[in-house]
């Protein structure tokens, strides 16, 4: 499935001829998609099948949608507003069909989206043949009909100053400035986009697994238990780390990562310095809101509620539980406070290992914090963005009430 060089593509002072162009690199991206399609059965979702994939996904999701634009919003707009006589009555009849053609398309692709999407993730070796059959099929006699009556027409029709208009109109379309022809992007591809624009299109579909009402545990703390064991077997990268949002006086929140150290009953704990800034926003306002993110299953924990602090012998036991760096560490460092540079942080901790030795004790400003949840929503990653939640409130009387929320 190896793909050949990609040929030159025209300039945009020649609109129709790229429009011409874009319909061969459909048919080549058509011609990947059955040759998947005979290698999935003997080789499954190896290397090559996965690129395959990948490549499919990138030229439909993207370049074609602009092809389809340039027809829709620019070619077919003007052809109206010229064609007189036989050509008006042709157009008249090819458009409807033309547009209706790229709605039964677009749905088509729906459905192959998601197959090439978990094959392009390793995680699928099906593929549909029917409906790559009918949307292979599709395209062909689309861009048949297209050859043969509208780019004649437009070529026909279309005065010199017209023809420029429409080249301006899809260089605009993908961010191409006059003059690039080729340079960064294909007239048939997008252009290159800045790192800052490109996150729009990172996706990724999910489908791993569901969560559904008749499945989960009556307390939300007893579900969570059930998930984070299933993440610890499931080997995620640090299942204990979650963010923690707090609110100063301002009114403006704050986020960070920590570790929980215990969960149960009565709530989440973590500890940190009292001075720190987090510390400062809780002793003002003891509200905070919990994140976990499990990217290798699919899912996130969303947690609110009030924040306490913890026992004195609480806080002394998980200190003394530390390494003697980690709690040499704690009392060295005015967490949140502004230093110089590292080397004074360095001798800081220096001058508190010489002072303290093997066994320091906890600092009255070091602690920890617990949040007594009142509301925990589980969160289930589904294909197309249709995911599952399910929110877990806390009554007056303790008991908890559940309902599912749309994604």
């Amino acid at each position: 499935m190896n793909s050949p060089l990609p040929d030159t593509a025209p300039d945009f002072d020649q609109p129709v001829a790229v429009l011409k162009h874009c319909h061969g690199r459909i048919r080549k991206q058509l011609a990947t998609l059955e040759k998947l399609l005979a290698h999935l059965p003997q080789h499954g979702a190896d290397e090559q099948a996965r690129q395959a994939a990948q490549a499919v996904l990138k030229y439909f999701d993207k370049a074609a949608q602009l092809h389809h634009d340039d027809e829709e919003q620019d070619l077919i707009p003007m052809l109206h507003a010229v064609a007189q006589g036989e050509d008006a009555a042709t157009l008249q009849a090819l458009a409807p069909v033309i547009l209706q053609d790229h709605k039964d398309m677009d749905a088509m692709w729906q459905d192959l989206h998601e197959q090439l999407s978990l094959i392009a993730g390793g995680g699928a070796t099906q593929l549909s043949g029917s409906t790559v059959e009918r949307f292979t099929q599709r395209y062909l006699n689309h861009m048949e009909r297209e050859e043969n009556t509208m780019a004649p027409m437009a070529v026909r029709l279309f005065s010199p100053e017209q023809m420029r208009q429409l080249g301006l109109a899809m260089r605009r379309r993908r961010g191409i400035e006059a003059g690039d022809n080729g340079a960064t992007a294909t007239a048939c591809e997008p252009a290159t986009a800045s790192i800052g624009d490109r996150v729009a299109d990172l996706r990724k579909d999910y489908g791993q697994a569901r969560l559904d009402e008749s499945e989960v545990a009556d307390d939300p703390v007893a579900q969570f238990t059930r998930w984070f064991e299933e993440a610890l077997k499931a080997e995620v990268n640090e299942p204990n780390a979650m963010s923690v949002a707090t609110v100063g006086e301002d009114g403006r929140p704050t986020s960070r990562i920590v570790l929980v150290k215990q969960f149960d009953g009565r709530g989440f704990t973590w500890y940190t310095n009292y001075d720190s800034q987090k510390g400062k926003q809780l002793a003002s306002k003891p509200f905070a809101a919990l994140l976990f993110f499990w990217s290798e299953l699919e899912r996130q924990v969303r947690i609110e509620g009030t924040v306490e602090r913890t026992t004195a012998e609480e806080s002394d036991r998980y200190f003394n539980s530390r390494p003697l760096k980690s709690r040499l560490s704690a009392i060295a460092s005015r967490q949140s406070a502004p230093i110089a540079n590292r080397a004074t942080l360095e001798h800081n901790y220096e001058d508190v290992a010489r002072q303290y030795g093997e066994s320091p004790s906890r600092p009255s400003n070091w602690g920890g914090f617990r949040l007594v949840p009142e509301r925990i929503e589980f969160w289930q990653g589904r294909r197309s963005r249709f995911h599952d939640r399910i929110v877990y409130t806390r009554q007056e009387d303790g008991s908890w009430t559940r309902q599912r929320l749309q994604p």
